[in-house]
């Protein structure tokens, strides 16, 4: 390990994550008129948000600055991939890594792997469709739309929210920490959909005051200690390909999982590339 990552991992340590992320999560959720209204344009102003994309342009429309993070864009801003069998990229962001899950194993960054069975609780019968599939991991930045949408048609079968840290999950901290995104705070969804099952895994980090999805509400906070579950054997929800399934207050990471010979990515889908909610990312 470089001194770099030794100093970068060494930070993240030691901070005390979760009490951070609460005084974050009180400031974006202010309603103070001056305070948020200088939070907004400080952060379009350094990422260089594009406010011609969203559906709301006047910033005093919003309560607080965590509406502006999770803005409503314009309708047709985004178009839906249309090409038969595609699938659509969930989120805005940049490709940090796709590609096969080998014996179980999803590459992080360089020397820096983690198992689908941590990713996903623990429960080795929960990982075992997805051993010898397919993953890709998503980062979206502060300049990003932070709504997440379905890539396929899927019926929810199953959430789960398990407990951990909140390491950052920049380029840096993702190759100084080893098995990051399976040690982060995060929220599972597991759907079926007409090629298998699919894994929505997303992740929390330092500074993402909670994380939500559309059929739940918000699932973190509460900071938890031991993971929870819930089933959806009855009446459970299905959501069409490009519909809003969540959103993180704050940036982060998705992962998308799918099982063995269901789909590939595209050709171009790969480490560094930027893709837009919709956009076709692979096929089926």
């Amino acid at each position: 390990m470089t001194l770099k990552n030794t100093f970068v991992k060494l930070s993240q340590t030691i901070l005390p994550q979760h009490l951070l992320s609460q005084f974050v999560s009180k400031f974006t959720h202010c309603e103070n008129v001056a305070w948020k209204n200088f939070l907004i344009r400080q952060i379009s102003t350094r990422y260089g948000v594009n406010w011609d994309e969203s559906i709301t342009q006047d910033l005093n429309v919003f309560k607080n600055f965590n509406e502006f993070f999770t803005r409503e864009l314009k309708i047709g801003v985004r178009p839906l991939t249309t090409e038969r069998s595609a699938i659509a990229s969930p989120a805005d962001g940049v490709v940090s890594q796709a590609g096969k899950i080998a014996n179980g194993d999803i590459f992080q960054a360089k020397g820096k792997r983690f198992t689908v069975t941590d990713l996903l609780g623990g429960d080795v019968q929960r990982a075992e469709k997805f051993n010898s599939g397919e993953f890709s991991t998503i980062y979206l930045s502060p300049k990003d739309y932070h709504r997440l949408h379905m890539p396929i048609t899927g019926t929810l079968r199953e959430m789960v929210h398990v407990p951990g840290r909140l390491f950052s999950v920049n380029g840096a901290t993702t190759e100084a920490v080893n098995g990051l995104f399976a040690r982060n705070e995060r929220v599972i969804a597991i759907f079926d959909t007409e090629i298998g099952q699919m894994a929505l895994v997303l992740v929390g980090a330092i500074f993402v005051s909670s994380i939500e999805t559309v059929w739940h509400g918000v699932v973190t906070p509460p900071t938890i200690r031991t993971a929870r579950t819930w089933k959806y054997e009855t009446d459970a929800p299905t959501l069409e390909m490009g519909a809003e399934m969540g959103r993180f207050n704050m940036g982060s990471t998705i992962i998308v999982l799918f099982e063995k010979d269901k789909m590939n990515w595209s050709s171009d889908f790969t480490a560094g590339k930027a893709v837009k909610v919709g956009e076709k990312i692979g096929q089926s």
